[in-house]
């Protein structure tokens, strides 16, 4: 089994929105203090470090954190043909600044809101925009990766849509960041979905739902992860990286304790 290395992202205080009055340097605190290696942020959350890798990285040092991953979306959820040109200059901006950190990646999400039009036109959208940043990724030395979401209206929810952008993604140029919650809520069958696609696998989201889809804490929820943990574990290009999102009304309440306890729950899965 690879060396597991468990990373938290950062999406569990950005989902609170005006709630929470932090930075990034509170963001970095939070999660060294949780027990955590390593850290994913988002464009959303890198605040005042958005211009600034050399300072984010030394906060890094001093918080004793790994970047894992640099995580950005679009409006155009990556579906518009008219904003090919700017999204790509978002994604070489972002890859430009995870290149500062040896063994980042960049994780681009998928629509959470699909522009208008026929669905079925989105996906070769969407792929070409991923290849192309997956070649702007290579130049610079920087693995890009799809993160696939379970929100309202996305274009990537089940496993006909997972099979479908997989179809037109160039598996040389881009990864896959499976999302354990984000599989469930699509309703697939995630040993099978894992296993199918195991050889794109770069890195893991491990969170849990209950069997009505609400998200729940890791481990209190209908998610097997030993199982994923096996499956991520033997896969080529797995980077042993195991990063908690959590999403759960408890985190909600209190993000720092949740994260702790989410970490401690790994602990017991030998990460």
């Amino acid at each position: 089994m690879k060396d597991l290395k468990v990373g938290c992202q950062t999406f569990t205080w950005e989902m609170l929105g005006d709630r929470f009055a932090g930075g990034p340097d509170d963001l970095l605190k939070a999660i060294a203090d949780g027990g955590y290696a390593g850290i994913e942020i988002t464009d959303t959350m890198i605040g005042r470090y958005a211009d600034r890798p050399a300072e984010f990285a030394a906060a890094l040092r001093s918080a004793g954190l790994t970047l894992v991953s640099f995580a950005f979306g679009s409006k155009s959820g990556f579906t518009l043909i008219e904003s090919i040109g700017r999204d790509l200059e978002t994604a070489k901006r972002w890859i430009d600044f995870a290149a500062a950190f040896p063994g980042a990646l960049v994780s681009m999400g998928s629509a959470t809101v699909v522009s208008d039009g026929p669905r079925d036109d989105k996906f070769a959208i969407a792929a070409e925009v991923y290849n192309k940043a997956g070649e702007l990724g290579r130049k610079a030395g920087v693995d890009i990766a799809v993160h696939p979401s379970s929100h309202h209206n996305t274009l990537l929810f089940d496993r006909a849509d997972y099979d479908r952008i997989f179809e037109l993604v160039d598996p040389s140029l881009v990864g896959w960041v499976p999302d354990t919650g984000h599989i469930l809520r699509g309703h697939q069958d995630m040993i099978d979905t894992l296993t199918t696609y195991s050889d794109r696998i770069r890195y893991v989201h491990l969170k849990d739902v209950d069997a009505s889809g609400t998200w729940a804490m890791l481990g209190k929820g209908v998610c097997d992860t030993q199982a994923v943990i096996d499956i991520a574990s033997a896969a080529p290009r797995f980077n042993g990286w195991l990063v908690l999102e959590e999403e759960s009304e408890t985190a909600a309440g209190d993000p720092a304790a949740a994260v702790k306890t989410n970490r401690q729950t790994m602990r017991g899965y030998g990460a």
